[in-house]
């Protein structure tokens, strides 16, 4: 298998596991040390550290009850992207971003994912 093959299998298997609410799929892509950015001003902002911290963060994002739909899995040399269409309702507050989770890879895992969002007011709103 070559190494973007490796990459997008990898990127399938992370948002399956995702949408799917295997936690512990998810960690077994990650190192240990694997850490999650997120911009904005909210309850799932700034850095986790670790990859339970990552769990942690992906539980609580899904928590919201966000469909999480996948537009492309993009690979570089080495890396991964997801581009995603999230969505979501929680009482009169609508969730409607897309964005791209870049995840930095390291011997076949997960060693960093950092967040861009299309729309970070709207995400500061909906994660209270």
């Amino acid at each position: 298998m070559s190494s973007s093959e490796a990459a997008l299998t990898l990127g399938r298997t992370f948002h399956q596991a995702l949408v799917s609410a295997d936690w512990s799929g998810i960690r077994a892509l990650l190192h240990d040390d694997a850490t999650w950015t997120l911009p904005g001003d909210n309850t799932i902002s700034g850095t986790a550290d670790g990859a339970d911290a990552v769990v942690e963060r992906a539980q609580r994002i899904a928590s919201y009850g966000l469909d999480f739909k996948l537009l492309h899995l993009l690979v570089s040399r080495e890396n991964l992207v997801l581009s995603l269409h999230n969505t979501a309702r929680r009482e009169d507050v609508v969730l409607d971003e897309h964005l791209a989770t870049v995840c930095r890879l390291r011997d076949g895992k997960i060693a960093s994912i950092e967040t861009y969002l299309s729309d970070v007011p709207g995400m500061n709103a909906f994660f209270v």
